[in-house]
């Protein structure tokens, strides 16, 4: 079933209340996805690239770290967040790090990249997960979270939204792809790599291919309506924007609500209630196979 939350703000003097606002949404959703939860936040653009890495526990990251700071003879900034840790990595040494942590770090996942983006997720109840992570407390111009009903896979943490394949680009879904085995095969052969067997993440790549090809966000959304077979829901984040879009048929349920302020998205209405000036907002029913993209410079 799954419950998908978005928000992205027009108004530069709301950015402070960004993760409460978020975290508030992410929480209504609990009974569409009580197994897991995740969320992307979109910070202010920072001077080095963002790797958001993953880990077991705290002191584990902790050691990995040091170990590669030790190793490289370079200090990353690190902030760590629970299980998660965000170093700060010149753009030129990314593909080093990577190196490293797959050589020396096999148990450490990175989450996500980019200038702008953080992913956090973990195993529990969205509320739970939220304050691991000190959602509430976050700033930022937009960001989206996922509750998530595992139905096809295992409770896992591997399994949790949003996915990340491109940097500061990443999805949540709420449906199933029927073609994602075949897709993933073509995208590997494309350069892509992916860590799970979700079928999100497949769908996240396909956006991060299309986009490297030279396509616009809106334009890969739409080619996305002929390649990607199933029902979907998706809501998307790029480090300017941020972007929904159903399927044909659009089986799933999913509301809007936009006003001078920001633009929110929910799968159900409940999620955006709790919004500033929500009683004054246009709120609509996203149209089937219709892309809607709202972006910032």
């Amino acid at each position: 079933m799954c419950g998908i939350v978005g928000l992205f703000l027009k108004n530069p003097r709301l950015e402070p209340q960004l993760g409460a606002l978020l975290a508030t949404m992410l929480e209504t959703m609990t009974d569409r996805g009580p197994d897991s939860a995740g969320f992307a936040i979109y910070g202010s653009p920072a001077d080095m690239l963002k790797l958001t890495l993953r880990g077991p526990d705290s002191a584990t990251l902790a050691a990995v770290v040091a170990a590669l700071e030790a190793a490289t003879g370079q200090a990353y900034g690190a902030e760590a967040r629970d299980t998660h840790i965000v170093l700060s990595v010149p753009a030129a040494a990314e593909e080093a790090v990577r190196d490293w942590l797959c050589a020396h770090a096999p148990g450490i996942d990175v989450v996500s990249a980019g200038r702008r983006m953080e992913i956090y997720k973990e195993v529990g109840l969205p509320a739970a997960v939220a304050r691991r992570f000190g959602l509430a407390g976050m700033a930022g111009s937009h960001g989206i979270g996922h509750t998530r009903m595992a139905t096809e896979s295992a409770v896992t943490t591997d399994g949790a939204h949003p996915f990340s394949t491109g940097p500061d680009e990443c999805l949540v879904h709420n449906g199933s792809l029927s073609n994602h085995n075949d897709l993933r095969r073509r995208l590997r052969r494309a350069g892509l790599s992916f860590a799970t067997q979700n079928d999100t993440e497949v769908a996240a790549g396909y956006l991060t291919w299309r986009m490297r090809e030279g396509a616009s966000l809106r334009q890969a959304l739409e080619s996305s309506l002929d390649d990607l077979d199933g029902f979907f829901t998706f809501v998307v984040g790029t480090e300017t924007g941020f972007a929904v879009l159903r399927d044909p048929i659009a089986c799933k349920p999913a509301v809007m609500a936009e006003t001078g302020d920001y633009v929110a998205f929910g799968s159900e209405y409940r999620a955006l209630v709790g919004l500033p000036g929500i009683a004054a907002a246009t709120v609509f029913e996203p149209e089937p196979a219709r892309v809607y993209v709202w972006e910032r410079q």
